[in-house]
């Protein structure tokens, strides 16, 4: 952009923009609750229970400190360049490098197939079993190709839509920690679970090693940046709906944590891949099972619809630039939905659930997620001398250096299965990069723009 288009975009509240302004502050506020809550709670506090025992209290707070700190420099760009449509635009801003800047859109998408992996495979436990007893992974194939007959069909979720969906996920959590209260009332379950860690593991080792996971139950914020340009007021309302929505999914899953903590022992939580089921079915209130695995399972397949849906759009919107090869962005000829981009997208997903179970998915999306973030948090400073004539927020410097520090350190944290996991994934985007460059795939690349809207 030019100095004068910059300008032009720090307009506060202008309406240069073709699209709509419709998105109050309350609807982006529940948009990025409906994001960050749900899917990643419901399948995770098992898995986050075998690496921090009955604390699983302790790396849920930490993970929302360290997605506070990054949540600060999306505030600071999105307020200050609220046409900016995320991440790879953010890099593309800041460092004039389109492979760079293709990378870090990649990572996004690689990151939304292999959680879309992980919450097949969530949505294929003991969730489902309550209705059906059939093997996971054949269900969790079924279920993504199920995921892609809709995406085929058109399927777009309006924000209004994801308001009704946020209810629905909240209620369930909002129920197990009620049945918590309720067992603590009568004097049952064990308050004195909730600081013990694993035998023979150092409880700063085992925060560590659970945070990652935790932080998968936070991302999902970064998802409203694509959203600017549809809010009113943006540069006043998108801190408060960000920073509040991310507290309030915290406060929910830490007290999450602490009641299934205090209702089951770790080893049970663990072992289970319908933790708060468990909890529901441990509390002895005669809440229907299938109840609550219905609310679980709309939660879960939700956030694989959503997840599914952005990434097919981002790989048809790559395709759109040039930058993968044109093939993706062939569309459907009366439904107009990129058919090769969901077909691919979701053959990518189906194959990670036969390489990984949910934790180690969960991983993987973490360590994409966190590349992304580490560019975005570099990114913030690097622009800090790029000046716009409308006030924005501006992050105290401290923020993004801590935030820098927090991708490295839980970058740090990842196991060396998970980097090859991650690498191939990444080294499938550089060829696919390579390969739109070549005469045969239609042209050269050119820089990234603003990602049109999932629909």
């Amino acid at each position: 952009m030019t100095q004068h288009q910059d300008q032009q975009t720090g307009a506060a509240g202008g309406d240069d923009t073709a699209l709509r302004r419709a998105i109050s502050g309350r609807l982006l506020y529940l948009f990025i609750l409906g994001d960050v809550l749900g899917a990643g709670i419901y399948a995770l506090v098992g898995e986050i229970a075998g690496e921090a025992g009955g604390a699983i209290w302790v790396p849920m707070l930490l993970a929302l400190l360290l997605a506070l700190l990054t949540a600060a420099s999306y505030a600071e760009l999105v307020t200050k360049y609220p046409r900016a449509g995320g991440s790879a635009v953010f890099a593309e801003r800041a460092f004039g490098k389109p492979l760079l800047s293709f990378l870090v859109g990649y990572c996004m998408l690689a990151a939304g197939v292999t959680s879309a992996a992980g919450l097949s495979l969530a949505f294929a436990g003991d969730y489902l079993g309550v209705f059906l007893d059939v093997p996971a992974v054949p269900a969790a194939l079924v279920f993504l190709l199920l995921v892609a007959s809709l995406n085929a069909r058109g399927i777009q979720e309006s924000v209004r839509a994801n308001v009704v969906m946020t209810v629905v996920e909240v209620s369930g959590l909002l129920l197990v920690v009620v049945l918590g209260a309720i067992v603590l009332g009568r004097g049952d379950g064990d308050p004195g679970r909730v600081v013990q860690f694993p035998d023979g593991v150092a409880p700063g080792t085992a925060v560590l090693a659970a945070a990652i996971l935790a932080y998968y139950s936070f991302v999902g914020f970064e998802v409203s940046a694509n959203v600017a340009e549809e809010v009113r007021d943006v540069r006043r309302v998108y801190p408060r709906a960000l920073f509040g929505a991310l507290l309030t999914a915290g406060v929910v899953y830490v007290l999450v944590g602490l009641v299934a903590s205090i209702v089951l022992p770790a080893d049970e939580l663990a072992a289970s891949t319908g933790p708060l089921l468990a909890v529901v079915q441990a509390s002895g209130v005669a809440v229907p099972d299938q109840l609550f695995s219905a609310i679980a399972l709309i939660a879960v397949a939700n956030g694989a619809l959503l997840t599914m849906i952005m990434a097919s759009r981002m790989a048809f919107g790559l395709a759109e630039q040039r930058l993968v090869p044109a093939v993706l962005g062939r569309v459907l000829p009366v439904r107009r939905t990129p058919w090769v981009a969901i077909v691919v997208t979701t053959a990518v997903a189906m194959s990670l659930t036969l390489v990984g179970d949910l934790g180690a998915l969960a991983n993987i999306v973490v360590l994409l997620l966190l590349l992304v973030f580490l560019s975005t948090n570099v990114a913030v400073l690097v622009l800090r001398r790029d000046r716009v004539a409308a006030e924005h927020f501006t992050a105290p410097v401290v923020l993004p250096v801590l935030a820098i520090g927090s991708c490295l350190l839980l970058l740090s944290q990842q196991e060396a299965v998970t980097w090859l996991r991650a690498g191939l994934l990444l080294l499938v985007g550089v060829l696919l990069y390579l390969l739109a460059q070549a005469p045969w795939w239609g042209g050269r690349p050119t820089r990234p723009r603003e990602p049109a809207p999932a629909g």
